[in-house]
């Protein structure tokens, strides 16, 4: 009788749990996603909204993706995943959406910035809003690298 190789799902790498999140790669990028997506909504909250349909999409996205990715980070550290494959399709396919819509909202929070800068009171809307652009580009860039590592690992 012919022996059984290994299987494909062994030579596969555990996904972590516990403290151990934060030392492996493509999940150790979840806490920094969550703190600059936090900025992002304070800050777009901070700011006298001059475009609220615009800066309405940035906050949803931002709180949305802040309390999804807590959730998936809170389920790594408690180990929900019981490492199973799947696991890594559905985190490789949320960060990739998130990725497109934290693009989005990025984008139109650079245009909210923009309009800001010809507003009646320049100097603290728009340095909020600048702020609140440049966390929303770092946390899409962020997101965007946890898609790819983890679709490349």
């Amino acid at each position: 009788m012919a022996s059984v190789g290994p299987s494909a799902a062994s030579s596969q790498p555990a996904l972590p749990s516990g403290p151990a999140v934060f030392k492996t790669i493509p999940y150790a990028f979840i806490l920094p996603e969550i703190v600059c997506g936090t900025w992002v909504w304070i800050l777009v909250a901070a700011t006298s909204v001059s475009l609220p349909l615009l800066q309405g999409w940035v906050m949803y996205v931002s709180l949305t993706s802040c309390l999804i990715s807590l959730l998936l980070l809170l389920s790594y550290l408690l180990g929900f995943h019981k490492n199973s494959e799947n696991w890594k399709v559905l985190d490789s396919l949320y960060h990739g959406a998130t990725a497109i819509l934290y693009m989005s909202a990025a984008v139109l929070q650079a245009n909210a910035t923009i309009n800001s800068e010809f507003g009646t009171n320049v100097p603290p809307n728009y340095q909020l809003n600048c702020a609140a652009s440049f966390f929303a580009f770092l946390t899409t860039f962020l997101y965007i690298l946890h898609a790819f590592s983890i679709y490349y690992q």
